[in-house]
Parts: structure tokens; C-alpha cells; sequence
């Protein structure tokens, strides 16, 4: 008793000074971020409210540049975008960025429950705050970018599967964010894999009817879109140093995008095959949290675009790493993620951008390294352990007395972390 009540005074005592940091941290993110919105004429979300106006125009929007740059979504998503677009600028961008915030609030309760942790208000808090100092984050506020928000609708299916939900919705998630930026697709494979069929038509028909939608509202650009750009990367500058995908790194490294080939989709193939088969392995062995990591990164390496606030992903997988007792890793990791050094190297077109100048080259595709080698981490030590857990609706029979024992520690031992 007497140690019990020293360890409790222990943890009264951190959260009497880590409360006020970690509320004080966030809170000056917050109106950080809000100044910023206020005053800011972010580009990426200026072309979104271009997009919400266009699209009632149909041709246009894949006709027309907006502010030296082509609308890359498909026609659902600037429809999504038309009631942003009837408000004042400043207005719809400090709303568009609490509301990203707010998702990223979710996504990390999300994450920790799915990780297996209670979370507590001040846990979220601390998580949010840190995860605004990650490039892809903070990156995704300043653009104006969607990212936060699709993590969100995926992270919701995800955790409803994870805990075997029977509720008709599941797969709504995936299918709206599939919808507005295709590579969210990989996770309705992804249910297909884990035999999570009914989530996997949930998801399909969802991005088929939004796609449907989006013929009804814009049937010209529509047919432009699914025909051509859809899978069209010279509208979007795929080589520039914020594309941190397998492709745009060999098109650097062979100098330019004429170098690469059709070889180029068997390697994209790879990669989608052994990402989900992983994923897919994790996920029917109870570790959501692993399959849903690895997917996310899988989608990254297999998309041709996956710009650095894309990488969103980087969350769970940090989580993973901290769960699994890699705090050392983690941190490594965390610390990459929020420097992001690749910005500091050549990325203006210039000759020393072009080809493999060793460790220089490195650098610049170092978010791309941590990917491959986070998948390299999950296939070496995840997939040789024993199983987590089992699938939820699939009945075991009473537990024994080790396995209740088991589960008693675990539940005092994160009630002490909450307190």
C-alpha cells in the first residue's frame, strides 16, 4: 500500500505541472494557427474555393489554371468544396483550419484506442500538440490542405472494424475520402485482405456513388477526369523535392520523367502487394493499429504523388513504435518527421537536384527511407510475433486464469498512466 500511494502521489504530482505545459503548448498552436488563417492567402486552399466555383461551370475546371496551377481532384471534391467557396476568404479559412484541427483532435483519440489505450483529455491534448510540430501536419495547415480531414474518415471505419462493428455505415469513411483523393482507395482493398467484406462494399459503392455525383453535377469534366487525368502526374510537378514517393525519387535520381518507364507500374505493383499481404496478416492477427499503419504507408509508396503533407501516416506509426517499447526509434522518428531535412537540400531545378549525389540524395528523400523502412521494421519483428487478439464477432470460450490475470495488469496499468 504504502509504495501503491508513493506511485500515485508520483503521477499527482506530474500531472499538476505537465497539465499546465501541454494546455499552455497547445493553446498557443491554436492561435498560432488561427493568426496564420486570418492572414494568409494559403495557395492549395484558394485553388479548392476555385474548384467550388468552376465546377458549376462543368468544362472549366480542368480547362482553366487557377492562380498558375490545375485543379487536380476529382469533380466530387470540388463539389464538396462549392458551399467553402460562397464564403469570404479569411472567413472560410480559419474555419477550414479549426475544422482540421478538430479532425486531428479525433484522429488521435482514434489512434490510441486503437493502439488499446484509454485516452485521457490531457493524453489527446498532448498528442495534438505534439503532432502540430510534424512537417505533414503543420504543412497541411498552411496550405489549407484536406489530409487531416480524410485521416479522420478513414481512422472512423477503421476503429468501427477494429472492433467489430456490424453497423451498415462502416466503409462510408473510406469511400467519401477514396472519392475526393483516390489514394485512400488501398483501404478498401485493405478490408477485402483482412475479410472485412461488407466494409469493403460499403467503401466501394460509397466512392462509386460520389463519383456518381459527381457525373450528375459535371458530366464534361467527369468524363475528362476518369478518362485521362486521373492518372495523369504532369499536371502536378511529381519531381519536385516535396514528392516523396518511390517514383518521384527515380525520376530525380534518372534525371528527369522520360527516363522512366513502364517497368515502373510492376514496381508500384510490388509494393501494393507486399504492403496489404502485411497489412492483411496484422489485421486478421488482432494488431489494427500495425495493419492500419502499414497500409497508410503502403498507399504512400504505391501513389505516384505523395507530397510531404501527405504523410499524415507518420501518427500511428509513431504510436506503434511507442507501444511496442521502440521509444528511441520513436523519437528518432518524430524528429525527422518535424524537420524534415529534405527541404534543405537542392530543390530548385537545379543540376545537383538531378541524379544520386549520395548522401545528399539521401536527405532528400528521407521521408521515403523512413517509409521503407518502417515496412521493413513491421515484416522483421511484427509479423513474427504471437497473435494479439482475435477477430471480435469469433468466439474463444471462457478465459483462463492467466489470460484474466493478464488482462487485470494491463488494465491497472494503464489506469495508472491515466491518472
Amino acid at each position: 500500500m504504502p509504495a501503491e500511494g508513493a506511485v500515485s502521489a508520483e503521477n499527482t504530482g506530474r500531472r499538476r505541472w505537465l497539465a499546465p505545459v501541454v494546455y499552455g503548448v497547445l493553446g498557443l498552436e491554436l492561435v498560432v494557427v488561427l493568426v496564420f488563417a486570418a492572414t494568409y492567402n494559403a495557395l492549395d486552399f484558394r485553388i479548392y474555393m476555385w474548384g467550388g466555383h468552376a465546377v458549376t461551370d462543368d468544362s472549366r475546371l480542368y480547362l482553366a489554371l487557377a492562380y498558375g496551377h490545375w485543379f487536380t481532384y476529382s469533380p466530387f471534391a470540388a463539389i464538396v468544396f462549392v458551399p467553402v467557396a460562397t464564403l469570404p476568404l479569411a472567413v472560410a479559412r480559419v474555419g477550414w483550419d479549426l475544422v482540421s484541427v478538430a479532425a486531428l483532435a479525433y484522429s488521435c483519440t482514434r489512434i490510441l484506442q486503437i493502439a488499446g489505450y484509454r485516452p485521457t483529455r490531457l493524453m489527446v491534448a498532448a498528442f495534438v500538440a505534439a503532432a502540430m510540430a510534424l512537417d505533414p501536419v503543420w504543412e497541411t495547415l498552411f496550405l489549407g490542405q484536406i489530409n487531416l480531414i480524410l485521416l479522420a474518415l478513414i481512422l472512423t471505419d477503421i476503429w468501427l472494424v477494429s472492433r467489430g462493428s456490424s453497423r451498415l455505415a462502416v466503409g462510408v469513411g473510406v469511400g467519401i475520402a477514396a472519392a475526393i483523393k483516390l489514394t485512400p482507395a488501398i483501404f478498401i482493398v485493405f478490408f477485402l485482405l483482412a475479410a472485412r467484406t461488407r466494409a469493403a462494399v460499403v467503401a466501394a459503392g460509397t466512392f462509386v456513388g460520389c463519383g456518381l455525383i459527381g457525373f450528375l453535377v459535371a458530366p464534361h469534366a467527369s468524363a475528362q477526369y476518369w478518362e485521362h487525368l486521373s492518372h495523369d502526374t504532369r499536371r502536378v510537378g511529381a519531381p519536385y523535392i516535396s514528392n516523396q514517393s518511390p517514383y518521384a525519387a527515380a525520376i530525380r535520381i534518372a534525371g528527369g520523367q522520360a527516363h522512366i518507364g513502364w517497368w515502373w507500374v510492376m514496381v508500384s505493383l510490388a509494393f501494393a502487394v507486399i504492403g496489404l499481404a502485411m497489412a492483411a496478416v496484422l489485421a486478421r492477427r488482432g494488431d489494427w493499429l500495425g495493419a492500419t499503419a502499414v497500409t497508410g504507408a503502403t498507399g504512400l509508396l504505391v501513389s505516384p504523388i505523395s507530397w510531404a503533407h501527405h504523410w499524415v501516416w507518420i501518427l500511428p506509426a509513431l504510436v506503434l513504435l511507442i507501444r511496442d517499447g521502440h521509444r528511441i526509434a520513436a523519437a528518432a522518428g518524430y524528429l525527422l518527421f518535424a524537420v524534415a531535412p529534405f527541404w534543405f537540400t537542392p530543390h530548385a531545378a537545379g543540376p545537383r537536384e538531378y541524379g544520386f549525389h549520395w548522401l545528399t540524395t539521401l536527405v532528400a528523400n528521407c521521408f521515403l527511407i523512413a517509409g521503407l523502412a518502417f515496412l521493413a521494421y513491421m515484416a522483421l519483428t511484427q509479423l513474427r510475433r504471437p497473435q494479439r487478439g482475435h477477430d471480435p464477432g469469433e468466439d474463444l470460450g471462457p478465459p483462463g486464469r492467466a489470460e484474466v490475470a493478464v488482462a487485470r495488469l494491463e488494465r491497472d496499468q494503464r489506469g495508472a498512466l491515466d491518472r
